[in-house]
């Protein structure tokens, strides 16, 4: 049974030595790399986990030029062995999607950048989500507080929705995840997620938030997220981690990181500082304890690998 516990807040380095240290007697299976057509010159990363809308399998993708980092979100059906762009899909100028059900309606999302209001020159970024019975009939309902990424919602098992948020500066630092509770998607405000309070999981130096959340059969929840650095010489260091989350009392397990990039295939990077980036998108729990891991790759490319699922002992 796993323990709702929390120990302590380990540093990025020492997870990566804890996860490294158990990968030599339990390596992952092998990486895949997601091939896209029709995108031109452009690359496809950060993608979301496949998803079905209207008897199709979908996959969510941030599409944009290696030298540029402005990026639209396209929707992708699998042909053969490639991904291609969804004929009559929208698209949407929106950086990492993701998506989740609530209340039977998709619910879809991603950053959206705007001219920061002060500074010139400067980007800002909120969370926006959607939601409607399908793609195709996707409606605004939602957009987070600026400076915010990485907000996620879940349905709960008692009907009420979990909220993640991801607040930064004076309250959150270089960014930590709080949790806040709702009882319908109606009562979802900016005073909800500003006043989430926060988890104890992430040193100050240090950041991370959610991507992905699971409802497990128990009605605890599985938070896939990721866990980043700077080193010494100011290039970052992502990795996917996962944690279990009790909403009924707050409890959370300790964090643990689920793969590393020496895991996937080697590729290109958007930027040098990027090269040991791998930025969670989805996780597809298989049964017989293993998952498909999502990813995007050194902001260049996407990819997935085969896991042992981080959340079977959270369901026990």
């Amino acid at each position: 049974m796993a323990n709702f516990q929390n120990s302590g807040v380990l540093s990025c380095e020492k997870l990566v030595e804890v996860y490294r240290r158990m990968a030599k007697t339990n390596k992952p299976g092998e990486a895949v790399k997601l091939k896209f057509e029709g995108v031109g010159e452009r690359d496809v990363y950060n993608i979301s986990a496949p998803f079905e809308d209207e008897g199709d399998l979908v996959i969510a993708g941030r599409v944009e030029r290696r030298d540029s980092e402005e990026s639209e979100i396209w929707f992708f059906v699998r042909h053969d062995e490639h991904w291609v762009p969804r004929e009559g899909a929208p698209v949407f100028a929106l950086q990492d999607p993701f998506f989740t059900r609530i209340g039977g309606e998709l619910v879809f999302g991603g950053v959206q950048t705007f001219p920061h209001p002060e500074l010139e020159g400067a980007l800002s970024w909120r969370t926006v989500f959607y939601k409607g019975p399908s793609l195709n009939r996707l409606e605004l309902f939602f957009q987070g507080p600026d400076q915010m990424k990485d907000l996620r919602l879940v349905e709960l098992s008692d009907g009420a929705i979990g909220v993640f948020t991801r607040p930064q500066g004076e309250k959150g630092g270089r960014g930590k995840i709080g949790f806040a509770k709702v009882d319908r998607l109606e009562d979802l405000s900016l005073e909800v997620v500003q006043e989430a309070p926060l988890l104890e999981q992430f040193l100050d130096e240090e950041w991370g938030g959610c991507n992905e959340i699971h409802l497990l059969a128990n009605g605890k929840l599985g938070v896939l997220g990721h866990i980043a650095r700077f080193d010494e010489q100011g290039d970052r260091h992502y990795y996917p981690m996962a944690f279990g989350y009790d909403p009924a009392t707050g409890q959370y397990t300790d964090l643990e990181i689920i793969a590393e990039r020496s895991d996937f295939l080697p590729g290109p990077s958007k930027r040098p500082d990027l090269a040991d980036v791998v930025f969670s998108g989805g996780l597809v729990r298989q049964g017989g304890g293993k998952a498909t891991l999502y990813a995007g790759i050194s902001d260049a490319e996407a990819q997935s690998l085969v896991i042992d699922d981080p959340f079977v002992e959270l369901e026990q």
